[in-house]
C-alpha cells in the first residue's frame, strides 16, 4: 500500500518586473522543498522560435505552463512557486492565474499569493543582477530591458494597491530593503509553509 500524499500547494510570487520574484523564490523553495517554475522557464524556451507576444508565442507558453500545472498537481511533489507578473487592469491576466489555481485545488490542493512590491529606483538596480541575467538571457539588453520595465509600469497596474488585503491566501511584502532570505521566511510564516529540514 502506498503512504498518502498530501495535496499540493501552489504558491504563487506576483509583482512588476525586477521586483524580486525570482530570487525570493529561490530562498522559498530551499525553505519549502517546494519547486520553483519561474514565469521566464517557459518565455525563454519559446523565444528561441518567435517572438514576444506573437499569437505562437503566447499559445505555446501558456500551454506549457499549463501542463506544468497539471503533471505537478497530479504528482507526488509537495507543490510549485511560480511566478508571475499580474497586470491587475487586465482581466485576461485574472483568468490566467484563476485558471492555473483550478488545476491545484480540483485535486484538494492549497493556493495562496504573495504579492512583492519595491520602489522603482530599487526595481531598476535589481533588474541588472547577475542572478537575474543569468536565467533570464532575454532581459540581457540592459537599455532594452529598462525600458520594457518603464513602459510596463506606465501601462498596467502592476500592483494590487491593497485591494486583496484582509484575504487568508493574500500577503503583500514590501521588499524594497528586504533580503530575499527574509521575505521568503515572512511568506512561509504567513503562510505557514512546511520547512524542509535537514
Amino acid at each position: 500500500m502506498s503512504a498518502a500524499v498530501d495535496p499540493p500547494t501552489l504558491v504563487f510570487l506576483v509583482g512588476p518586473p525586477a521586483v524580486g520574484k525570482m530570487t525570493v523564490g529561490h530562498e522559498l523553495a530551499a525553505l519549502t522543498g517546494l519547486r520553483l517554475f519561474h514565469n521566464h522557464h517557459t518565455i525563454e524556451l519559446v523565444l528561441r522560435f518567435f517572438p514576444f507576444g506573437s499569437p505562437p508565442f503566447q499559445r505555446l507558453v501558456g500551454e506549457f505552463r499549463r501542463r506544468v500545472f497539471e503533471e505537478v498537481a497530479e504528482s507526488n511533489l509537495p507543490g510549485l512557486i511560480f511566478t508571475y507578473v499580474w497586470a491587475f487592469d487586465d482581466p485576461s491576466d485574472e483568468a490566467a492565474v484563476e485558471g492555473w489555481a483550478d488545476i491545484f485545488r480540483k485535486r484538494g490542493g492549497r493556493v495562496v499569493f504573495a504579492e512583492l512590491e519595491a520602489s522603482l529606483g530599487e526595481r531598476l538596480r535589481r533588474n541588472e543582477t547577475e542572478f537575474r541575467l543569468a536565467e533570464k538571457p532575454s532581459k540581457r539588453d540592459l537599455a532594452a530591458s529598462r525600458q520594457r520595465l518603464l513602459q510596463a509600469d506606465a501601462r498596467y497596474r502592476l500592483n494590487s494597491r491593497g485591494a486583496c488585503d484582509g484575504r487568508d491566501d493574500w500577503f503583500r511584502l514590501d521588499t524594497t530593503d528586504l533580503a530575499a532570505a527574509e521575505a521568503a521566511e515572512r511568506i512561509l510564516v504567513r503562510f505557514g509553509l512546511p520547512r524542509v529540514t535537514c
